[in-house]
């Protein structure tokens, strides 16, 4: 027999341990567990709950309150399968039965589930309870098989935690593995926050609170570990945040100088008049470029609010000053358009060419032409560069440049973009989104940044009028897409995915585009554009609909970011509730940008709480500011931004938005530390900043940090 060599965990932190040797696990389950995110034991650990259900006295049948979320258990009494003969889906039906009464709970198109309600097992359902032909049922709620002899003591009679799930994995098993992983490796769990800090706010040390979270005692006890897992993430994030912003201010970079006869010659060469917000955020980056320190601001402006004028004045300012600039855009459409734009604007008077020599550069741009660019890019023949991220490519070197501006940021990580600004001596750099972010929020996110807010646009824009509809009702949708492209508009129709999936029952782009041509809009001319085509066939196909040639385009989302057709004033989005509010957001934003007014159409079957409330939410108003805040209070803020992009893995538990005053404190004290030791050098810190450097190596990286 070959002998197999122990491993000495007790030597190893809990990050180096792989899962599979966590009880129940082994290397099968292992790639099971891999799709949540838990490669090592730390992160099994900190695979928090998303939501508890108290199970310490569940209500019985009878006493179920309809139209409340509620929680009850019993025995299964029977279930049955059968398909719908009006919307053509299978329905399983399933009797639960208590001592009291009996309670219906159905499901639509997962057959599978009937092989898991077997008569007389045991089963806790979770969801809104309805009245219906004068008896209760639930529709669609979240469900358990409860074995009697096995693990009750986890399922029941207390406060039961529910985690996020992947296909192959159970409530039942995911409980018993954390269980018996805070069992096995709690002990080894280190306590990083500092003994000062924790009993300077009566905060719990970290094993208590990471039991507590899993398997909390009383809410109480369930808060307060929150609160101190909270704590520790919001500080050492803001250690890092500050870290970072003192790290790239204190290095020299680039003054440049407009006059002010310059700027209102800017300001007022164009058709029409600059809105006071733009006016301000022009002032505002004029002041930050003529310092001889690097700027790092965030632009954030709604849909249509004038980012892309705001940043070509902080090209035009480079340019006056003898120095280059570039534009980074996340795709291949929307650099196109940029440059289409600022082009025009030269062509058209608004600047002359003596203001800005402007070149593209994209995948696209190959061989010789692309040696060319290089060339003119390294010689300073050309004042501003607009691209993909081939501007990050090795053959890319400019002489002196000075501005940098990244589009649509969430798209990009942080050390992309340190790779951008590495192709200059420390230059400007303005960061751009449409994201809408409340400002609580950039400041504990981006506090390594300045923050300027395009809060207006522009007079004139059309508004836009936003009804949803369920899938039952596609047909009448197709009608009245079909009266505003007789009414001479143009539509976009938005699907979820590109091709026909087993797995998934969607419509999609390429089947819905071919149904379109030859019968529900076999009379107008038809387009498609998704993600998968060549460079220049998307490009072509968005040339033909905005000068006219295509009245609908059937679309994936890759519409989600920039695209700018005035002329287009209808949307449909199929399959709504397959798309976050942000996503919903910047597609509504693809019309309405003329004067007329726009129409955008959801259709959609919300199964779930979360898209019953996003949907709601985005019928309800086109504000992105309040947009965001609902999203953020449905999803959180790492599901929000994108973890891997501001450092956000660490915040499994803390929430900005909702945990302000546990931020502000953290905050403080991250400030109060970052003032007498920016550089956390002195003997009491080094151990901190082990901690920022190992927890956010990426973040830090491209700012020197530490």
């Amino acid at each position: 027999m070959n002998s197999i060599n122990p491993i000495n965990f007790k030597s190893r932190t809990l990050s180096d341990i792989s899962i599979q040797f966590v009880k129940g696990v082994g290397p099968a389950r292992k790639k099971l567990f891999e799709r949540l995110g838990v490669a090592t034991v730390e992160d099994l650990l900190y695979l928090f709950p998303r939501r508890y259900e108290d199970r310490r006295d569940l209500v019985p049948i009878p006493k179920l309150k309809v139209g409340e979320f509620q929680t009850v258990t019993g025995k299964i009494l029977g279930s049955a399968s059968r398909r719908s003969w009006y919307t053509k889906k299978h329905v399983l039906e399933v009797v639960l039965e208590d001592d009291g009464g009996h309670l219906a709970c159905t499901w639509f198109n997962q057959p599978y589930l009937l092989n898991y309600f077997k008569e007389g097992r045991h089963a806790v359902c979770y969801g809104k309870v309805d009245m219906y032909k004068n008896r209760l049922q639930m529709i669609s709620p979240e469900w358990e098989i409860i074995e009697e002899k096995e693990d009750a003591q986890l399922n029941l009679g207390r406060i039961v935690p529910i985690y996020p799930l992947t296909q192959g994995i159970t409530q039942r098993f995911l409980r018993k593995t954390i269980h018996a992983c805070l069992e096995r490796y709690q002990n080894q769990l280190a306590d990083e926050l500092p003994v000062p800090l924790r009993n300077k706010y009566k905060l719990y040390n970290i094993k208590r609170s990471i039991r507590q979270v899993h398997f909390p005692d009383t809410f109480p006890d369930q808060e307060n570990a929150m609160k101190r897992i909270s704590f520790e993430e919001f500080y050492f994030f803001q250690i890092a945040v500050l870290a970072r912003r003192l790290s790239i201010t204190h290095q020299p970079g680039f003054a440049h100088t407009m006059t002010d006869t310059q700027v209102l010659k800017f300001s007022g060469g164009f058709p029409f008049a600059l809105t006071r917000a733009q006016k301000r955020v022009i002032q505002e980056i004029r002041q930050d470029m003529a310092k001889d320190t690097p700027m790092l601001r965030l632009l954030q402006g709604d849909v249509g609010s004038g980012k892309t004028l705001v940043a070509v004045f902080g090209c035009v300012a480079a340019a006056r000053n003898g120095f280059q600039s570039c534009v980074m855009a996340p795709t291949e459409i929307l650099a196109r358009q940029h440059y289409e734009n600022i082009t025009r604007m030269i062509e058209q008077g608004h600047l002359t060419p003596s203001d800005l020599r402007v070149a593209l550069l994209t995948s696209a741009v190959t061989g010789k032409e692309k040696e060319k660019l290089y060339g003119q890019i390294r010689s300073g023949a050309v004042d501003l560069v607009i691209g993909t991220h081939a501007l990050m490519g090795g053959g890319v070197a400019f002489k002196n440049l000075s501005f940098v501006v990244i589009d649509e940021q969430h798209k990009f990580g942080v050390r992309q973009r340190a790779l951008l600004a590495e192709k200059g001596d420390n230059p400007d750099i303005l960061i751009m989104t449409a994201t809408p972010i409340p400002r609580t929020l950039c400041i504990t996110l981006y506090g390594d940044m300045d923050l300027s807010v395009l809060d207006e646009l522009p007079p004139g824009r059309g508004t836009v009028k936003t009804r949803l509809f369920p899938q039952g009702r596609a047909g009448e949708v197709y009608a009245l897409v079909r009266e505003q492209l007789k009414a001479g508009r143009q539509a976009y129709v938005v699907y979820p995915i590109i091709e026909e999936s087993e797995k998934l029952d969607l419509k999609a782009a390429r089947t819905m585009f071919n149904h379109f041509k030859k019968e529900t809009f076999r009379d107008f001319r038809v387009g498609l554009i998704h993600g998968q085509l060549k460079p220049k066939e998307g490009q072509t196909i968005m040339e033909e609909f905005k000068n006219g040639k295509i009245d609908l385009l059937v679309a994936t989302t890759v519409l989600e970011v920039g695209i700018d057709v005035p002329a287009a004033g209808v949307m449909l989005i199929e399959h709504a509730e397959r798309f976050g509010l942000a996503q919903l957001h910047q597609l509504r934003g693809r019309i309405g940008r003329g004067k007329e007014d726009g129409l955008c159409l959801l259709v959609a079957d919300a199964e779930t709480d979360d898209s019953r409330q996003r949907l709601k939410a985005f019928v309800s108003t086109t504000d992105g500011f309040k947009i965001a805040q609902h999203d953020l209070e449905i999803r959180g803020p790492g599901r929000y931004f994108g973890r891997h992009q501001h450092g956000l893995n660490e915040l499994k538990v803390a929430n900005p938005f909702t945990q302000l005053d546990i931020l502000e404190l953290a905050r403080q004290e991250a400030a109060a530390l970052a003032g007498v030791d920016p550089k956390l050098e002195k003997e009491q810190n080094r151990r901190v900043g082990e901690i920022i450097r190992k927890r956010y190596p990426t973040y830090l990286a491209d700012a020197g940090a530490g």
